[in-house]
């Protein structure tokens, strides 16, 4: 059997295999980052910190200047500049219209273009078809940001891409920040100030599906600013994603997605508000096909791979929902809940029915709901009948809710320390005792720092206890479905079990190449495909263990190849060519002696002759059993780069799809926690009397392929290890198998 060569993961490897380690860690707080130079680049010459742009006087410029401003009856750019005009007056602003044929517009002068401004402008709005023209004009008169609202550009094909491309290049040129194309009026809207508490920072590439979060102002939630992003020619929305994540009033951001304009921007504003501890809670469309088309059909982006996008979510700690509603009251849970001084939920009903329903779905969905302890049970049992269960889910029966019982009863369920939230599901209205359990559960939340849910089921939604009692507390969070309810306690708990343990991979991420580097970039053949010789020695490069081999060209030294090597061995074609050796034969397995080594040589090569394939040799390996067939690859997405895959492997790999993504840099943490995600991660455990194998030896060898992804970035199109044999504890990896592509 083979030795354990690959040790534990000491301190050592992970400043070998991760990173360089040139900044501290720090969990929520911002660290080196806040110093760095937004210039500091990783190893593969992509940034590292996020650049965050001074939005501030775009949301609150002292001028602004509506060019193409118009009061003419009928047209569409007079609502607009009306709009504007009000708009102006609520945040402080000098408005200065701005038409090459009218002295007035709405009584206020106006002037022929922008550079007869008085004074350069903080914000531009662009009422003109085509604002591309205008553009140098406004980097002439020193105006900061600008707004285009101009359709036909990339969401209309290749034509209007073009533009696009053009449109954005003068952009760059001018200095000026552009909002749109293809974008509306929504960062205008008029947001309600008589709110408190923290709120929500709202980002949407569709106007429309930003509508139901703006409008949870009428149900008490704050919101503070909404970026309606269009198109992205120049600002996109990591920009405003790492801009709301600086400012002390947003509690949580909330975004509708239809395609990031780049990936690593994402990841870099993701990681700004993870280590802010500002929660993102994004729907992202493109999971299908027809999501992905119609994505691009309306703001011409590319969806990238949606398993790549969760992945990435995941590891930055971004929220994804599908829904509208599901967005809605996640961010606003979010945005105003305490953090959790426990993670225990339990549920609290007037209905045994209606709490066995909630629980079934709350456990299936993960929540972890305790048993409460038997002294919290007698002592729930002195206000409620024996024979309710009081265990979780707690079953009052109905009657003690009406009178003194009901706060009493739910005052003992929150004194358990075991609790951090408690749900109630409230499935239907039934005055007058439904109104003093809304009373007693709003009382309660005030006098605690645990999170307390109501679930108010009534389709009506005109209730007093509703509309009045729940909505007009900020210390309860209100839901009108179950799903809902869990789908935002679930995000809460795990947002704040990420931001507890969140170390930015940013900080450690290496930014001067290894030797390794230097040996595999002898190895590279742009262009083409390694032979499975090749693509090991890559692998020996980065320290990655393979079996004893020699590659061969004749009968003979095959033979003597096999007495080095040691019985079995296995024989296998090696070729530039050679993608899947097993099903052309071109791979012999359990040779026991030279009469069977010669013949596996003659067969192997008659095959690839009458295969048309060209060999550099035959391989002589050691054979290698007993351990768990793994994949750990290298693909490049078009959004995100090199990304990193491991997975059950060996000749299923395809069939079985049982594999997790993640997007360098990442650590140890987040390699185990995609072991965590595959469907059959028992066998790792070991399965029917079958050792435990040896998982550091798996953890260890995703993050060298990590580093090799890292550092080779996009010059390695490419990298399969298949099988990757997985021995049993303490005795390592080993490669098999290889296939590596270069760019």
């Amino acid at each position: 059997m083979l030795g354990s060569t690959h040790g534990t993961l000491t301190s050592d490897l992970r400043a070998r295999v991760v990173a360089c380690g040139e900044h501290p860690r720090d969990a929520v707080h911002e660290t080196a980052a806040a110093t760095a130079s937004a210039g500091d680049l990783d190893v593969s010459g992509r940034a590292l910190y996020a650049s965050v742009p001074d939005l501030d006087r775009f949301f609150r410029p002292a001028s602004v200047a509506v060019v193409g401003a118009s009061d003419a009856e009928g047209r569409p750019n007079t609502g607009i500049t009306r709009q504007l005009i009000d708009w102006a007056g609520r945040v402080g602003a000098r408005l200065y219209p701005v038409h090459p044929t009218r002295e007035t517009v709405f009584g206020l002068g106006c002037h022929a273009s922008v550079r007869e401004l008085p004074e350069p402008v903080d914000l531009a709005v662009l009422l003109v078809g085509d604002p591309l023209p205008v553009i140098e004009e406004l980097a002439e008169a020193k105006v900061k940001f600008a707004v285009a609202f101009a359709s036909g550009y990339a969401e209309t094909g290749a034509e209007g891409s073009a533009a696009q491309i053009r449109l954005a290049a003068a952009v760059e040129r001018s200095g000026v920040r552009l909002l749109g194309p293809n974008t509306n009026l929504n960062a205008f809207e008029r947001f309600r100030d008589d709110l408190d508490g923290p709120a929500i920072a709202l980002i949407t590439q569709s106007g429309h599906q930003g509508r139901p979060v703006f409008t949870m102002q009428e149900l008490g939630v704050r919101l503070s600013h909404w970026a309606p992003t269009g198109n992205e020619a120049d600002l996109e929305t990591a920009d405003f994603i790492s801009y709301f994540a600086e400012r002390p009033e947003v509690g949580a951001i909330a975004c509708y997605v239809e395609g990031f304009k780049d990936g690593r921007s994402f990841l870099l504003a993701a990681d700004r508000a993870a280590r802010r501890g500002v929660p993102v809670v994004a729907v992202k469309v493109g999971r299908t096909e027809t999501g992905a088309r119609m994505a691009a059909s309306h703001t011409g982006k590319l969806t990238g791979a949606d398993q790549v996008v969760d992945a990435a979510m995941r590891q930055f700690g971004v929220i994804r929902v599908d829904g509208l509603d599901e967005l809605q009251d996640t961010s606003a849970l979010l945005a105003r809940a305490r953090p959790p001084v426990a993670d225990g939920v339990v549920v609290y009903s007037i209905s045994g029915g209606t709490g066995a329903h909630f629980s079934d779905l709350a456990t299936a969905a993960g929540l972890p709901m305790p048993q409460l302890s038997g002294a919290k049970q007698a002592e729930l049992h002195e206000w409620i009948p024996e024979y309710l269960s009081v265990a979780n889910p707690v079953d009052n029966g109905g009657h003690p809710v009406g009178d003194w019982r009901g706060r009493k009863i739910i005052d003992a369920i929150l004194d358990d320390p075991s609790v951090g939230v408690l749900i109630c599901p409230i499935t239907g209205p039934f005055p007058p005792m439904s109104d003093k359990l809304a009373q007693d559960l709003v009382d309660a939340a005030e006098t605690t720092d645990k999170l307390v849910c109501v679930v108010w089921g009534s389709p009506v939604g005109t209730e007093a206890a509703y509309r009045e009692t729940l909505l007009g507390s900020s210390r309860v969070a209100t839901f009108r479905t179950f799903g809902n309810c869990i789908t935002a306690v679930r995000a809460y708990l795990d947002h704040h079990r990420f931001r507890a343990g969140y170390r930015s991979p940013f900080d450690e991420a290496p930014r001067t190449p290894s030797p390794s580097f230097r040996k595999a970039q002898a190895l590279m053949r742009p262009g083409k495909q390694l032979s499975e010789h090749a693509a090991k020695q890559l692998l020996r490069a980065y320290g990655i263990r393979v079996p004893r081999e020699q590659l061969v060209t004749s009968a003979a030294a095959a033979v003597r190849a096999a007495g080095l090597v040691g019985y079995p061995v296995v024989m296998k074609a090696s070729g530039t060519q050679l993608a899947h050796k097993t099903e052309l034969g071109l791979v012999k397995v359990g040779l026991t002696s030279a009469s069977q080594i010669r013949d596996a040589y003659r067969e192997l090569t008659d095959i690839a002759r009458y295969e048309g394939v060209d060999l550099d040799g035959i391989l002589v390996c050691q054979m290698v059993e007993r351990g768990v067939e793994m994949v750990v690859g290298v693909t490049q997405d078009a959004l995100f780069g090199p990304t990193v895959t491991v997975g059950l492997g060996g000749v299923l790999v395809e069939i079985l799809h049982d594999a997790a993504v993640r997007v360098p840099p990442f650590g140890e943490d987040q390699a185990r926690s995609m072991l965590g995600e595959l469907r059959g991660r028992a066998l790792l455990a070991g399965v029917r009397g079958g050792p435990p194998v040896d998982v550091d030896a798996l953890v260890e060898v995703v993050l060298r392929v990590q580093r090799m992804a890292l550092e080779l970035g996009d010059e390695l199109s490419e990298l399969d290890i298949n099988p990757l044999m997985v021995l049993p504890r303490g005795q390592g990896a080993v490669a098999l198998d290889a296939l590596a592509v270069c760019r």
